[in-house]
């Protein structure tokens, strides 16, 4: 009795503490902070971080500005300090080898520019003045200079005899139909335009239209970029500058290529950098690249390190002692991840090349040199690599001993390490979790006895939070496919649910690589807000998703529908057997590709009493044509024009299915979204209009692909709005809509 009398004690009191808690509500997506840019210093004792905020705007009412800025904390709570501050915002920061000085990239006049900070006192100076503009900030080991990189526009190479000596037309063909050469485009000042002259004239006229925007010439594959199309391409270029008040900057790089990942060798003379493999051929056309050493005498002289046919290697990570290379290498077509290998170097020359058994998607390379003790306190110098990856619902960091090729998960999956460094002893990484979007923390070396060092997000300990219960579906190939369930809000607080039944959300996620769980950072506002509602939320990773290996990755080749949709509706099916649920308001949304999925179960199942599709794609041949991700077709299908492809495609496609699509839609597209192309949903809805379906459109202007992620805040909140209230038509208490028949 006394037991019993404790718990009820115990509960009462739970529930009395959540009742102080106030919901998360919308406009709580302006107040989460996110935590970035961690670099630990040299001497090990401090970190700098960037803190990416939502500020309202000043000049234009209740618009937000996103601002990005730099701090420094001495890794303990309670130090962090703003180093920038004001209207522009902070990139790429950097620590210079003596760990006095900081360089970053910042907005001047519309162009990134590289400035240096010095951290005995006196503000930041502007270390470039580059007619392109600079990012990227590296510097040499010994502090005296900088390579940063800059993007060329194609007509800005064609001028420039730095960067293209004798102003040369590209080696590959620009495929200009008709044309045999690409002399046709060097500039002919001697002819006029006239649109009544001679063939000469008329060309120079056309050209002059292009040059004053009344018409786009497009002759490249990769044409449409994020929000525009894109005729003519752009490259990215590395230099480096001393760096010294008034220095000139030198160009390393030259061509119609383009260069990243810029990295100093230890002997301060060369620097690595990841370029197009094949350099005859067109750079849309290229897919693989290969990882290369360059001189920094601006000669151009290329050092091949890693290349092969069909292959792509990236992300090149030296060791602080030059010895060991680490990457990331992956056939350059089909459905893959980057494989993690590491490469022995003596010098600029590869003595040896090894793989490393690692069945996920690392990213975000470190290498550490850390001191161990052995026999008699004799002291050795072992070199680890730190990495992150996506898996199970989180992101854990990693660690590989290079020696033995054994790696070591060092933190959990119930939560994302979204960025980190590490030096010695110390791991210094963001998290974000159930409990809080994004903190510092500092640990030791195997990522254990971690101190909070900030409290950005405090805001969040006054909210009331639902944390996701896992499970997992054996699916019919036998995977194990994991999901959450969230309950409302009132529930995960200790209410009990009585007599009381609440909707479902089925939400689902895009890619269809992506991964979701308690670790992913995007949808942290999302699922709480509607969980705050009075929703219960699940979400699945079916197979397709990330984070699961390379064999769960491609079990939905051929298959994006039937397959995944019977993932997550095993989900929401357990899910909707929860006492609370009331399985009679169940709703569904997903974008991107869970866009196409949301499409493709309601016209194949009827439970659903509304849905909402995001930026989707409905039709897979169009899609082709359309979009900026059409290489999702071929590396899943094939070419609608291969023999048997297009049965494939339009068994696929949910607009073939239109006609059997009866719940209530609600379709939404950015304007400018080029990755999946508003004609996709235009289609859809056209069609559901067509048939006198409950279907109703929404055009975000302006609006690209990430608007759910990034993009105008404004229309991030419409967004999450304009899905709770056309869900509340149709399963709110009191709805009116009307269901499906």
């Amino acid at each position: 009795m006394l037991k019993q009398t404790f718990v009820i004690v115990a509960l009462t009191v739970q529930v009395a503490y959540a009742q102080t808690k106030q919901k998360i509500v919308a406009t709580d997506l302006t107040r989460i902070k996110q935590v970035g840019g961690i670099q630990v210093a040299p001497n090990g004792q401090q970190a700098i971080y960037t803190l990416t905020t939502i500020e309202p705007n000043p000049d234009q009412r209740d618009e937000y500005e996103y601002k990005t800025h730099l701090y420094v904390t001495d890794l303990k709570p309670g130090t962090a300090k703003a180093l920038t501050r004001g209207a522009e915002s902070v990139r790429g920061a950097v620590w210079s080898p003596d760990g006095k000085s900081l360089a970053f990239a910042r907005t001047v006049r519309g162009k990134s520019q590289i400035f240096v900070m010095p951290l005995d006192g006196g503000e930041a100076w502007q270390l470039t003045n580059s007619q392109y503009g600079a990012s990227n900030p590296r510097w040499s080991p010994d502090g005296s200079k900088i390579v940063f990189s800059t993007g060329v526009t194609f007509a800005q190479m064609l001028a420039d005899s730095v960067l293209n000596p004798g102003k040369r037309t590209p080696a590959w063909s620009l495929e200009k139909p008709g044309f045999t050469s690409n002399d046709y485009i060097k500039p002919d000042k001697k002819t006029k335009p006239n649109p009544d002259g001679s063939l000469a004239e008329i060309r120079a006229y056309l050209n002059k239209d292009v040059e004053d925007k009344k018409a786009k010439v497009i002759n490249r594959l990769n044409f449409q970029g994020e929000f525009t199309t894109e005729p003519d391409m752009s490259f990215t270029h590395l230099y480096v500058t001393d760096v010294r008040d008034g220095a000139l900057a030198k160009a390393l790089t030259h061509g119609f290529y383009s260069f990243q990942g810029a990295t100093w060798m230890p002997d301060g003379k060369n620097i690595l950098a990841v370029t197009d493999r094949d350099t005859l051929q067109h750079p849309d056309r290229e897919n693989a690249n290969a990882i290369i050493a360059l001189p920094i005498d601006g000669s151009g002289r290329r050092t091949v390190l890693l290349e092969e046919k069909g292959r792509s290697y990236s992300a090149p990570e030296l060791s602080p002692d030059g010895r060991l290379l680490a990457f990331l290498t992956s056939p350059s077509e089909g459905v893959n991840f980057g494989q993690l290998g590491v490469a022995t170097l003596n010098g600029l020359s590869v003595t040896g090349k090894d793989l490393v058994t690692f069945d996920r998607a690392a990213g975000g390379l470190k290498w550490v040199s850390a001191t161990t003790t052995s026999g008699k306190s004799k002291k050795a110098t072992t070199l680890l690599l730190y990495f992150t990856a996506p898996s199970n619902g989180g992101v854990p960091l990693y660690r590989l001993d290079p020696a033995t090729k054994q790696i070591s998960q060092l933190t959990d999956f119930e939560s994302g390490v979204t960025g980190f460094d590490a030096s010695g002893e110390k791991v210094v990484f963001a998290k974000t979790e159930v409990a809080n979007p994004s903190e510092l923390f500092v640990a030791d070396a195997v990522a254990k006895n971690a101190q909070k060092l900030t409290t950005h997000n405090d805001w969040v300990d006054g909210k009331l939070l639902s944390k996701p219960e896992k499970r997992i579906y054996k699916n019919s190939l036998g995977q194990s496919v994991e999901y959450w369930i969230m309950k409302p809000a009132a529930l995960a607080g200790g209410q009990a649910a009585g007599e009381q039944k609440y909707p479902l959300l089925l939400q689902m996620h895009g890619g269809p690589t992506a991964m979701w769980g308690p670790g992913e950072a995007s949808m942290w506002h999302e699922l709480q807000y509607f969980c705050a509602q009075g929703y219960g939320v699940v979400y699945a990773n079916p197979r397709g998703s990330g984070g699961y290996g390379i064999a769960f990755q491609r079990a939905n080749i051929k298959d994006w529908g039937t397959g995944p949709a019977e993932d997550v509706l095993a989900a929401a099916t357990d899910a909707a057997k929860e006492n609370w649920v009331d399985t009679s308001r169940q709703v569904i949304t997903g974008g991107s590709y869970a866009g196409y999925l949301t499409a493709w179960i309601v016209g194949h199942d009827n439970r659903f009493k509304a849905a909402f599709a995001q930026r989707g794609v409905y039709e897979l041949t169009t899609f082709m044509g359309e979009a900026n991700a059409w290489r999702l077709v071929p590396n899943y299908f094939a070419y609608p024009w291969v023999a048997g492809a297009q049965a494939i495609l339009d068994a696929n496609s949910p607009y073939t299915f239109v006609d059997k699509i009866k719940t209530p839609l609600l379709i939404k597209h950015g304007e400018n979204d080029l990755r999946t192309g508003v004609s996709q949903s235009e289609m859809l809805y056209k069609s559901l209009k067509i048939l006198g379906r409950p279907v109703e459109y929404v055009r975000m202007p302006g609006a690209t692909h990430e608007l759910s992620r990034t993009g105008n805040v404004r229309q991030r909140i419409d967004r999450i709005l304009r899905i709770y209230e056309f869900f509340e038509r149709y399963v709110g208490h009191g709805a009116t809509g009307l269901t499906q028949k």
